[in-house]
């Protein structure tokens, strides 16, 4: 799931992405769009799923929900109160003791040369 959050930004520019977190149940991705959210999300839930199922040895089980839960952010400033709610929600769920030791996220994959660039938004 991690690599193909990175390939919806850096190969199919999908998006900007400015934090992410796969947790064991769920995922949390906060980007700027740069085509429709259905677009992205059907490709991004698609071969995520087909992988998943493949590793599983199942077939004909949906692996994702149906919905997905969007939340326009209206201010910049939200930006980096949203960044530290994904990026604490290993912390918050008792999987790590510090952001940066989840290496499923965007704070502990910079974490870990070598990452993505960093960006920051103001």
């Amino acid at each position: 799931m991690a690599h193909a959050i990175l390939v919806g930004e850096v190969e199919r520019n999908f998006y900007e992405l400015i934090s992410w977190v796969v947790m064991p149940n769920h995922v949390h991705l906060l980007i700027l769009p740069k085509v429709s959210v259905s677009v992205l999300m059907r490709w991004l839930k698609g071969s995520t799923a087909r992988n998943a199922n493949r590793t599983l040895a199942r077939t004909g089980q949906p692996f994702w929900q149906d919905e997905s839960y969007d939340h326009y952010l209206r201010q910049s400033k939200q930006i980096g109160k949203t960044t530290a709610y994904i990026e604490q929600n290993p912390v918050r769920a008792g999987l790590v003791q510090a952001p940066e030791d989840w290496r499923w996220s965007s704070a502990g994959w910079q974490a870990e040369p070598p990452a993505p660039p960093n960006r920051l938004i103001e």
